[in-house]
């Protein structure tokens, strides 16, 4: 039997390997690219234009100059939920995802204006909306925590009320939903 020749074989391989791991870096650019763009939309340009874009993973996929943190859509949510946060609300996002205690220490603020896929009014940690009878899909909407969850005292906590109202009272993760249109 006569050995084949693998020269052709060898080219082949040679010049479809960089043509191969060129396509791939394109396809994680234009990932990363539409993640930025998700986590932007999130808040007002003025504001997004300026944050740092993070993923849910903590990685920084570019560093702001204004104080504020853009996240695109959780991994394992339905729909869109990009948030945009200031250092408050970050801390809370970090304790929410990894059901951590947590302090606040001033008034924060976060954007959702993409809205949200919906979730439990009452449990941080529902995802099936068959298995609970006050799932919520948020519109464009602005979010306000407070150090004091007793500042919420008194306010609904009914989304369909017309104005704000208070998302998971009694949890740790508390916080003002304002509705701001459709």
């Amino acid at each position: 039997m006569r050995p084949r020749n693998l020269l052709p074989l060898a080219v082949a391989l040679f010049i479809a390997l960089p043509s191969s791991l060129a396509a791939q870096d394109a396809d994680m650019k234009a990932k990363k690219h539409a993640k930025m763009k998700d986590a932007m939309s999130a808040a007002p340009a003025a504001l997004s234009a300026h944050a740092s874009i993070m993923g849910w993973d903590g990685a920084v996929m570019k560093e702001g100059t204004n104080g504020w943190t853009c996240m695109p859509t959780p991994p394992d949510i339905e729909g869109p939920a990009p948030m945009c946060l200031d250092a408050q609300w970050v801390a809370w996002a970090d304790a929410w995802q990894n059901k951590k205690p947590l302090t606040i220490s001033a008034v924060g603020v976060g954007y959702m204006l993409a809205g949200d896929g919906g979730a439990s009014n009452t449990d941080p940690y529902a995802t099936d909306p068959e298995a609970v009878d006050d799932w919520v899909s948020a519109g464009p909407h602005m979010m306000i925590i407070v150090p004091d969850a007793a500042d919420l005292e008194g306010m609904t906590d009914d989304p369909s009320s017309g104005g704000p109202w208070v998302m998971w009272k009694g949890t740790p993760y508390a916080h003002i939903m304002i509705p701001l249109g459709s």
